[in-house]
């Protein structure tokens, strides 16, 4: 650093530390008295994600499970229900922090099923790349205190990792997931390579085995906001790793469930969508898209019935153990009289995962592989640390409804998500209906604390947002920030979608060139409007031909900008 960038930044810090407008207040063991706790002008900032979570798993959007304390800030806040999201994981994460298309942050595909031709390709490196800041670093930068504790997925690799890319103090699950208790730090586990890897502060850590992982990764934010003085706003960034697979809870948790579920998914599925009804989600002449690929619940035998309620217990007790969680993370910004300068935004990476999971992917086909591991997926110990499986397509499919499909597809059903925002400046007690896109994210948060954007960062350029600041609609004076003339594409495994307006347009590959190989997929395009048919029902595309064509243009438009790769043989329009 050079002795001009050097005083410039001291008198930074010396003005952050010093500004009337952000007071200096040491940390406190015990509640801190209302009148004694000044709070920052600028505000703080919560973003919580939830893994796999269902459409209405949350009671504020339809669902059963226990879910008080989301519940309770989602019901004061903006609910949204047009919050969309990639289809999978790490490339929501990649947008969420970046505000950037994931073909251009690095996460043009998920690493684990990226084709070797693809290594090379920029857009696909399988990490957040150079070309984008992320929304903690800008943060930083800016003067906030940043914090994470949960799941990462955006690098394997210490210098790729979150300590790298602007949190101060983290504790990250590197990959994309983990056993919930930390069963096996090393042994068969490490030989199959499927132990997970988790680091502090960028330095390897062994994870404490038997802790579950909502439990300890509320720990750990809790901690670094403990530790921390209110002399600056914070970023708080917490991405829990449930309810996804494997399907393991607290048994106690786990109990509570015992029997809710007997009566199958096809009757759950109408329970919750009668629900949404009620809670003014869904028009009351709302009809579910037909289940794909799912076995009739009268159809299973009675063992087949009981593992399979069996799963969705263990999975409710997820959510349910996420939600007492994220009450922990709020009763402690209360103690601390921080709660009231904070805005949470609350969002589920993408939709309900479908597929049948029995094993870990690193030994799924290999035989006998799952039983070296140690893996026991009977009845009396699915839940377990010692279990691993998911919940299949019959329950993600309730879960998502009314929507197409689930977690993997570019249809509503994989990418139209649970998604809040509450707390400071959000005018509350309402339901906003308009497109949002987590795209959207980082530059709100980047304006509401009331820095622009750079065009560079550490000497590089970056990306400008490709997202919109949603500070209108948390205010109440917008429904929409994007407009219906405004196209908006995705990808990922050659699954294509383009959003105009209410039209959407989806591309599903058939199944032989799709991943995985029995999906869903007719290998044309297709066209829906959303504003009628919400839940892509409605197949359009030979009664408007020329709106496909529109849509299907502004899609290779995109797919060009982006870089998105494509298999070499052009799929029929």
């Amino acid at each position: 650093m050079t002795r001009k960038a050097a005083l410039l930044a001291a008198a930074l810090v010396s003005t952050l530390l010093t500004s009337p407008a952000i007071a200096q207040q040491p940390a406190a063991p015990a509640p801190l008295p209302a009148a004694t706790v000044q709070q920052a002008s600028r505000p703080n900032f919560l973003v919580i994600v939830a893994d796999d979570l269902g459409w209405s798993d949350l009671g504020a959007f339809g669902g059963e499970i226990a879910t008080p304390n989301l519940d309770s800030l989602a019901n004061k806040g903006v609910r949204f229900t047009g919050f969309h999201t990639a289809p999978t994981c790490s490339p929501t994460r990649s947008i969420l922090l970046s505000g950037v298309d994931n073909h251009e942050a690095g996460i043009g595909t998920m690493v684990e099923q990226r084709p070797a031709s693809l290594a090379q390709r920029p857009g696909y490196e399988g990490y957040l790349n150079d070309r984008v800041a992320s929304i903690a670093e800008l943060l930083q930068q800016g003067g906030y205190r940043t914090l994470m504790a949960g799941k990462w997925h955006l690098g394997l690799t210490p210098e790729r990792g979150p300590a790298a890319r602007g949190f101060e103090r983290s504790y990250a699950l590197v990959q994309g997931l983990g056993n919930h208790f930390g069963a096996d730090q090393g042994g068969a586990w490490k030989k199959a390579n499927a132990n997970p890897t988790y680091r502090e502060n960028g330095k390897l850590v062994q994870y404490p085995k038997g802790r579950y992982s909502a439990d300890y990764f509320a720990d750990r934010l809790i901690g670094f906001l403990d530790e921390a003085p209110n002399d600056r706003p914070f970023f708080a960034y917490l991405p829990f790793t449930t309810p996804h697979w494997p399907m393991q809870a607290p048994p106690e948790t786990s109990a509570k469930y015992k029997g809710r579920y007997d009566a199958g998914y096809e009757v759950l599925r109408a329970e919750r969508l009668e629900r949404q009804k009620r809670l003014g989600l869904a028009p009351l002449d709302q009809t579910p898209h037909p289940l794909e690929k799912v076995k009739p619940w009268a159809s299973l035998s009675a063992e087949e019935k009981a593992i399979e309620s069996r799963k969705m217990e263990v999975y409710a007790a997820m959510v349910d153990q996420m939600d007492q969680n994220v009450g922990r993370v709020i009763a402690e910004l209360k103690r601390r009289g921080t709660y009231d300068n904070t805005v949470i935004i609350f969002l589920a990476d993408n939709g309900p995962e479908g597929n049948e999971i029995d094993a870990p992917f690193q030994v799924r086909n290999v035989p006998g592989g799952a039983k070296r591991l140690g893996i026991d997926n009977s009845l009396n110990n699915i839940g377990n640390a010692t279990s691993y499986v998911g919940y299949g397509a019959g329950w993600a499919q309730a879960n998502s409804s009314p929507s197409w499909l689930v977690k993997g597809y570019p249809t509503e059903g994989g990418t139209r998500v649970t998604a809040f925002a509450a707390g400071k400046g959000v005018v509350g007690d309402r339901i906003s209906r308009g497109y949002i896109s987590v795209a959207d994210v980082a530059p709100t948060l980047l304006s509401l604390a009331g820095i622009g954007q750079p065009e560079t960062f550490k000497g590089r350029p970056i990306l400008p947002f490709e997202g919109k600041s949603l500070v209108p609609v948390l205010e109440g004076k917008a429904t929409e920030i994007h407009g219906p003339a405004e196209p908006i594409g995705t990808e990922l495994f050659y699954r294509r979608a383009l959003r105009k307006g209410d039209w959407k347009a989806v591309y599903l590959p058939k199944s032989q060139d799709a991943y995985p190989r029995d999906a869903v997929g007719e290998g044309k395009w297709q066209l829906f409007n959303l504003a009628t048919d919400p839940a892509e029902s409605k197949d359009l595309a030979q009664a408007l031909p020329d709106k496909l064509a529109e849509l299907v243009a502004d899609w290779d438009r995109y797919a060009a900008t982006k870089g998105v790769a494509l298999p070499e043989s052009k799929p029929a329009k």
